[in-house]
């Protein structure tokens, strides 16, 4: 059955770059050569802070915790990344600013503004979310030119790519990935938190064997317990977002449920 799915995956996506450089101009030259070598592949907890009410107490709060717990990162909205950069200075934990947070309809030039201001303001790494309309629209060339253009504002920062998978269908997913890949991100992420369901092994699984062991797969939304995250990893996941990251790594009750 895994071969048949990768047989599967392949053909989707060889299928949609396909479609991709017969659209327009007919030219390829704009797909790249993929080099994505996200930075180890070990699992790294995470925590976020995106939430719409997240109030300045509350989020110093979770920068000092992920500080003193040693998280990869720190996620939060633009408005946090000063913030957060400050408040992380020294340490081995950086924030991650998101963009086009969670709906991904921003104009790409909006993306790409917000991209350059985060990393000016300190983030480390980006987490887009993608054009999720157009993808599901066909509109390949308006998806793969949206992620290519945020991945070279970021350059050399590393960039993951939202999907929203619980909104997509297995070939939309799978097309996602495979232009996410094409486009030069870092990595593929499954969910906001805000959409349609968070993460699932399932889906975790299939972006692993749609990118390959050369591209880094982020399992976020709805994880709230060790268990949970195990299962991601087990999965092909090589990082953990998750808003519940302090409890997952101290034992500790979960607080009040969160998707994200």
């Amino acid at each position: 059955m895994p071969q048949k799915l990768d047989e599967l995956a392949a053909a989707i996506a060889d299928r949609a770059l396909a479609r991709l450089r017969g659209e327009g101009s007919g030219n390829s030259a704009s797909l790249p050569e993929t080099d994505c070598a996200p930075g180890g592949c070990e699992p790294c907890p995470q925590i976020h802070s995106c939430g719409a009410r997240a109030l300045f107490e509350e989020g110093a709060t979770r920068l000092k915790e992920a500080r003193r717990h040693g998280f990869a990162t720190v996620c939060v909205n633009p408005s946090w990344v000063e913030v957060a950069a400050r408040l992380l200075h020294g340490s081995s934990t950086v924030p991650i600013a998101v963009v086009a947070f969670p709906s991904g309809a921003a104009t790409t030039s909006a993306k790409v503004f917000e991209t350059r201001e985060a990393i000016r303001k300190g983030a480390r790494e980006i987490d887009m979310v993608a054009n999720i309309g157009a993808l599901k629209g066909k509109d390949y060339r308006t998806v793969f030119e949206d992620i290519a253009a945020v991945a070279s504002a970021a350059h050399p920062l590393p960039v993951k790519v939202i999907l929203e998978m619980g909104a997509l269908s297995t070939e939309e997913k799978v097309i996602g990935c495979a232009l996410a890949k094409a486009a030069g991100a870092a990595y593929v992420k499954t969910s906001t938190g805000f959409g349609a369901g968070g993460a699932t092994a399932e889906d975790v699984a299939l972006m692993r064997r749609v990118v390959g062991n050369d591209m880094g797969v982020k399992a976020s939304g709805g994880i709230r317990t060790a268990a949970d995250a195990k299962k991601m990893v087990e999965a092909g996941a090589s990082r953990i977002g998750a808003s519940a990251s302090v409890a997952i790594v101290t034992g500790h009750a979960p607080g009040p449920p969160s998707r994200y």
